[in-house]
């Protein structure tokens, strides 16, 4: 067993004799041959074989739509393959491997039974009460006969979320709720842990703590292969495999790996003079003021005598760790947050509550999240995705002008998806789907644009494209936007000012100089 502290963690199956541990030392554990994965239209992975060894740590790298995901289900056994996926623990032991997938949203069920979850939900408290709280989920590990309260009391302190453990899982952020991923995934006592995008969406002094966890666990006999995505490879991982073109392109020791050029600092791909935005004739002085904000989730304060004045054209970064109320703060912006009636919020010129509808804020706003990108109805074509933008809901059920049509058409064209238009939304990477719903934000030329993790998702190449796409748009129109990324590489180099918020507390400050610094 491997102790942590005072605590057994990890691994608590009985110990293989001296002769099983030479046998396994010799051998590999994991073997993967001639894999093949094919969806109706077309093939994603192409004979894909390698092998690894006990002790040795896998980064899977790769561009948008290089199949990075798919392999890490099939190795999970997750999706259907042909050729073979070994795991010689099996044999040796005659134990069947514990494998874990931590994908990159967790599904859930609430109290009813149902996964019938909607985006505003988040924000509801009474309609979140259906919702099984963190606690309740991560039980269901366990036997009924176990008690696991210490076990769950030490992953989620180490994670940094033990004062979540009776909170709903639909009222975490983002990057909360993949620490409760992860937490779970962990309490299973994986041999083999595969982890999708771990890093994505969590404040870089999480990032920290979690490599810190995944060492210990790499150390403890649990194989560990993730990707990584636009993420540094951590130490702890021995061996690149590098998918291209359906292909495994490299695989290999890490130290025998060659950055690929798509990992270099590509030059942005669109054509500007066919940008399908202009500057709208639209003049207020204030976008956005707010005053005294106070925000809490029952006796939870998150936000308290907060005041935020945002002039036209201006450029802001909203900063602040895992959970500090960035969504929560955006939501009461664009309209999804209940408690925004309760606050004295002015927009466009007008006090929340005064008389405007929801639509008529909507109308003005281009907005993406990871939540609404969650949440979002992933049946409709890409096109209709990105045409429901005109009309601020989860799929298109109004039909489009003439104009709205072929502005949705020159939205494909510009940012070069044209070819996904007609497929459901669900059939694309993830990736792409993040470029539909960008699209989305964006068809209906709004003055104020609200990005919240927007490059959430997208590869390097995609990322750096979109960032100067961005400050293309706003050094071209007057718009105002407010920007939010953990990630100091993907901000936008118009930003001139800093909202941070930290424990109930903010600052504001010009940062020119930063993100200068950033840049560097």
């Amino acid at each position: 067993m491997k102790k942590l502290g005072k605590t057994t963690w990890w691994h608590p199956y009985e110990r293989p004799t001296r002769l099983k541990i030479e046998i396994l030392m010799q051998k590999p554990s994991i073997i993967v041959k001639d894999l093949v994965v094919k969806t109706q239209e077309r093939t994603v992975l192409d004979g894909i074989s390698f092998s690894l060894r006990p002790n040795e740590h896998l980064a899977i790298l790769g561009n948008a739509e290089s199949g990075k995901t798919t392999l890490a289900k099939a190795l999970s056994d997750k999706i259907h393959f042909s050729g073979s996926v070994l795991f010689d623990q099996d044999e040796i032991t005659g134990k069947h491997t514990r494998i874990e997938l931590v994908e990159q949203r967790y599904q859930f069920k609430n109290l009813s039974g149902i996964s019938d979850f909607y985006y505003q939900q988040r924000f509801n408290s009474f309609d979140a009460e259906d919702a099984p709280t963190i606690l309740q989920e991560l039980l269901k590990v366990f036997s009924p006969d176990s008690k696991p309260t210490n076990n769950i009391d030490y992953t989620l302190e180490i994670l940094g979320i033990v004062h979540l453990k009776n909170s709903s899982l639909i009222q975490l952020s983002s990057g909360e709720h993949k620490r409760f991923q992860l937490a779970k995934a962990l309490l299973n006592s994986p041999q083999v842990l595969i982890l999708d995008s771990p890093y994505t969406g969590l404040d870089v002094s999480t990032c920290k703590k979690l490599n810190k966890v995944l060492e210990e666990i790499s150390k403890s006999g649990t194989s560990i292969i993730l990707i990584p995505g636009t993420f540094p490879i951590p130490d702890f991982i021995t061996h690149i495999a590098l998918l291209q073109n359906k292909k495994l392109d490299f695989f290999g020791e890490k130290e025998n790996y060659q950055a690929q050029d798509f990992f270099e600092n590509p030059k942005a791909v669109y054509d500007s003079n066919l940008l399908p935005v202009s500057d709208e004739d639209f003049q207020f002085d204030i976008i956005v003021e707010m005053k005294n904000i106070h925000l809490n989730y029952g006796s939870h304060v998150i936000l308290q005598n907060l005041n935020w004045k945002i002039k036209q054209g201006e450029k802001w970064l909203l900063g602040g760790r895992n959970g500090a109320g960035k969504s929560s703060l955006l939501n009461m912006i664009t309209g999804d947050h209940p408690q925004a009636y309760s606050n004295e919020i002015y927009l466009f010129g007008k006090r929340r509550g005064s008389g405007e509808s929801i639509w008529d804020i909507k109308q003005k706003t281009g907005y993406i999240s990871p939540e609404l990108h969650a949440y979002f109805d992933k049946n409709i074509t890409c096109f209709q995705a990105i045409g429901s933008g005109y009309f601020d809901t989860i799929g298109l059920y109004k039909k489009l002008s003439i104009t709205q049509y072929n502005n949705v058409l020159q939205w494909l064209d510009f940012l070069q998806v044209s070819h996904v238009s007609t497929k459901p939304l669900h059939s694309i990477s993830a990736s792409l789907q993040r470029m539909i719903l960008l699209a989305r934000a964006l068809v209906k030329n709004p003055p104020l644009l609200v990005l919240d993790e927007p490059c959430q998702g997208l590869d390097h190449h995609q990322s750096i494209q979109f960032v100067s796409l961005i400050d293309h748009i706003c050094s071209e129109t007057n718009k105002t936007l407010i920007y939010v990324s953990h990630d100091e590489s993907n901000i936008p180099l118009c930003i001139t000012n800093k909202l941070q918020l930290d424990n109930g507390n903010y600052q504001i400050k010009k940062i020119d100089q930063w993100i200068a610094n950033a840049v560097a």
